[in-house]
């Protein structure tokens, strides 16, 4: 299973879209892995996890092509992880007739959100997917978690199994409540590719992870039989407020046998 990074920002990118923080002017001086577009990524060339207002850009910067794609898996309605409207291209004038794109899954709210979206809306197949529910979407056996996150709606996290891998995809999220940490107890992962929104600038806020977060949440992992020495760790969703640069959060993170994810970034289980 490869797995490609599509983006790794938080919510506003990386440099934050009307900030001047330290962390936003070093991306705009310095370029490369310091800017981040939107978080997403995507699975074997074919399963797309969450499709945000970046996709666009990020089909351009990586020179991938959405008609690819055949599922779009969301974690949650949140803008930055969710435009709807985009999908509108995907359908006449903009397209051939006959062509179709890719299947939607997601919460209620996401399957909900194309109603009424744009014309042909209606010609989205959606579905719905629940926490705990396992749903086999072509090849890949999905495993939604919930996450701790958006609250008022089922935020997802996601383990995605092919060819006797396993991956979670864990992104948007606080540490886990105890119902889904009785769930993931003795899975195995080969991959985590885990948010770290909040970097070295914790906050009162629940929903997302610091880096030292993000350790304890590892090391309750290992402790329920998550992760072995052979497991991939990468860290994305990285925002500007949390006072980080991509060298400076490699400084704190490699010695701990984390990699820390950037735009582009690809890992192979």
């Amino acid at each position: 299973m490869k797995i490609l990074l599509t983006g790794s920002g938080g919510a506003d990118g990386v440099p934050g879209f009307f900030a001047n923080s330290r962390v936003s002017q070093y991306a705009r001086e310095h370029g490369g892995k310091d800017v981040r577009l939107r978080a997403g990524a995507l699975i074997d060339g074919d399963l797309k996890i969450d499709f945000g207002p970046d996709t666009f850009a990020q089909c351009c910067a990586l020179g991938l092509s959405a008609a690819d794609w055949k599922h779009i898996l969301f974690t949650h309605s949140h803008f930055d992880h969710y435009a709807p409207k985009l999908m509108q291209y995907a359908f006449p004038p903009f397209t051939d007739e006959g062509f179709r794109p890719a299947g939607v899954f997601g919460n209620a709210n996401i399957v909900a959100g194309f109603d009424g979206a744009f014309d042909l809306s209606e010609n989205i197949e959606r579905r719905q997917i629940s926490s705990f529910e396992t749903a086999q979407i072509g090849d890949y056996t999905v495993t939604p978690i919930r996450a701790y996150h958006k609250l008022d709606e089922d935020s997802l996290n996601l383990i995605i199994e092919k060819g006797g891998k396993a991956l979670l995809y864990a992104v948007d999220t606080g540490i886990y409540q105890e119902e889904t940490w009785s769930f993931l107890a003795g899975r195995k992962l080969d991959a985590l590719v885990i948010e770290c929104s909040e970097g070295f600038q914790t906050t009162d806020y629940w929903g997302h992870l610091s880096c030292e977060q993000l350790l304890g949440v590892l090391d309750k992992m290992r402790a329920l039989g998550c992760m072995s020495d052979d497991t991939v760790v990468c860290t994305t969703h990285h925002s500007h407020t949390g006072n980080g640069t991509h060298d400076e959060l490699e400084a704190f993170f490699k010695p701990k046998g984390v990699e820390v994810g950037f735009d582009g970034k690809s890992i192979e289980i």
